[in-house]
């Protein structure tokens, strides 16, 4: 019965593709909805984002940033103001065009981002210098009307943060963006044990609108590049746009500087696919929505069993994120696989022969590894071990990402490398769009960021051969 569970979730090298919906089905994150390129989010995927926004949220809160929502519909006037920003998602906007059987006088945009209703509220909040910086955040829901599907990767409705800032200087802009990628970087290396490459986008990848955009690169373990995060400096095209004006101190009327930055719930798809294997999800302690699971193995004492296993369970339910898997319909080889399926970190297993000894059996969902703790370093052992499970978790993905980052200085080698192995590829850039683009048309490789990391150092670009000091980085992307 076990096998044949496990054997549900389709290999990660026979069809990765599969094997990634597979997880997210069987695991109980997601599922298909009646509404074409829509996903329901269940209530374990959903207590996954819980975690997301609440751990995310302190370090918003602690920046100084506050909560605001804005409305979901946006005019298409206020939408047709910034013409860069409107050309970049006008393939993606879902209208509306009727309210019940009334024509609308003027069509609404599904919001598939927020710089456009927010900075019309800008342009009447902000008058002085003195109401300088505005500091927000949204927690919502927007629409993109994408083509190809996948769940939690791209999907026509997702949900999402954007933070939206005004400030008075063009430095005090800049700080922002750069301070709030680093949130992000901490926040994902962190808390989702996801290693990220930091850096700068090119003009051809950057937000529509924005001057610069900033981004976390993170590396699947199919050798894709996934986009985790990213922070827009949008200089004053869009006060321009709008109208945020204000006096400052020497008396003179000027346009605010702004930033926009956000994630999305396509970090729960990172997670399945940098941390999961063949038999299911593998969910990072610091945000899985059970970090613990107590599995009653009752032989013929199933009393004594119950009163044991309840008895912990009390014990342990204010410290750490647990359950008690106590049905009697299932075994607990049927109940190991499921648990092991959607990913909780450790396992309890108590039975009457631990309980003679004051012992209990940990099984790590990370490496597999079993041993026996006494009952009364349970609790201490067991905070260790999440602590543990998490470093390790984040060390076994950055050995990957590490190993998976090749250094190439000609053309064919950097194709045959995107066909037979993918991963990043490190290489200098001139700086050229032209050059930029014709990477993506040979290769399906995009350039996924100029890292912070990279000393500048005299190369050649990979397409022209000219010489440069510019070194990005490239993959295949979701």
């Amino acid at each position: 019965m076990e096998n044949d569970f496990v054997k549900e979730i389709t290999p990660k090298t026979e069809d990765f593709s599969q094997w990634y919906v597979d997880v997210i089905l069987k695991a109980e994150l997601a599922d298909y909805s009646p509404v074409r390129g829509c996903m329901v989010i269940r209530p374990y995927g959903y207590a996954l984002w819980e975690n997301i926004q609440q751990l995310l949220d302190d370090r918003f809160k602690a920046t100084g940033h506050k909560n605001a929502y804005f409305p979901l519909f946006i005019p298409e006037s206020l939408l047709q103001k910034e013409a860069e920003h409107v050309e970049g998602f006008a393939p993606e906007v879902a209208w509306v065009t009727h309210g019940g059987n009334e024509k609308l006088a003027e069509r609404l945009a599904v919001r598939p981002t927020s710089e456009t209703i927010i900075c019309n509220m800008y342009s009447k909040w902000i008058k002085s210098w003195r109401d300088l910086p505005v500091l927000i955040n949204q927690w919502c829901n927007v629409v993109r009307w994408e083509k190809s599907t996948k769940p939690f990767l791209r999907t026509a409705e997702f949900l999402w943060q954007e933070g939206h800032t005004a400030h008075r200087t063009k430095e005090d802009a800049e700080e922002e963006a750069l301070r709030m990628l680093e949130v992000y970087r901490d926040f994902v290396e962190t808390d989702l044990a996801l290693p990220v490459i930091k850096g700068e986008k090119s003009d051809n990848e950057k937000f529509a609108g924005a001057s610069k955009t900033y981004t976390i690169e993170a590396l699947m373990s199919d050798g894709r590049a996934l986009q985790a995060g990213t922070s827009h400096n949008l200089g004053q095209h869009f006060a321009k746009a709008y109208d945020i004006t204000f006096l400052d101190q020497d008396g003179q009327l000027k346009y605010v500087w702004q930033t926009s930055w956000g994630i999305t719930t396509r970090l729960i798809g990172a997670i399945v696919m940098v941390h999961g294997d063949d038999r299911g999800l593998k969910i990072p302690p610091t945000i899985a929505p059970i970090q613990a699971v107590i599995v009653p193995i009752f032989g013929r004492q199933t009393e004594l069993v119950l009163n044991k296993t309840n008895e912990i369970f009390t014990k342990l339910k204010s410290e750490v994120r647990i359950e008690l898997d106590d049905r009697d319909e299932y075994t607990p080889g049927w109940k190991f696989n499921e648990w092991e399926m959607r990913g909780v970190p450790v396992r309890i297993e108590i039975g009457p022969k631990d309980i003679q000894r004051q012992q209990v059996v940990l099984v790590r969902r990370d490496t597999g590894e079993k041993f026996t703790v006494s009952e009364s370093e349970l609790l201490p052992r067991l905070k260790t071990l999440l602590d543990e499970i998490q470093e390790n978790m984040f060390n076994q993905a950055k050995r990957f990402m590490r190993e998976n980052i090749r250094k190439v200085d000609n053309f064919d080698e950097f194709k045959q490398i995107i066909d037979t192995k993918r991963g990043f590829i490190k290489t200098h850039w001139c700086g050229n769009p032209g050059c930029e683009k014709y990477v993506k048309e040979e290769t399906g490789a995009t350039l996924r960021c100029i890292p912070f990391s990279e000393q500048s150092t005299l190369g050649r670009c990979i397409v022209c051969n000219k010489e440069s000091n510019i070194i990005a980085y490239f993959a295949k992307s979701y």
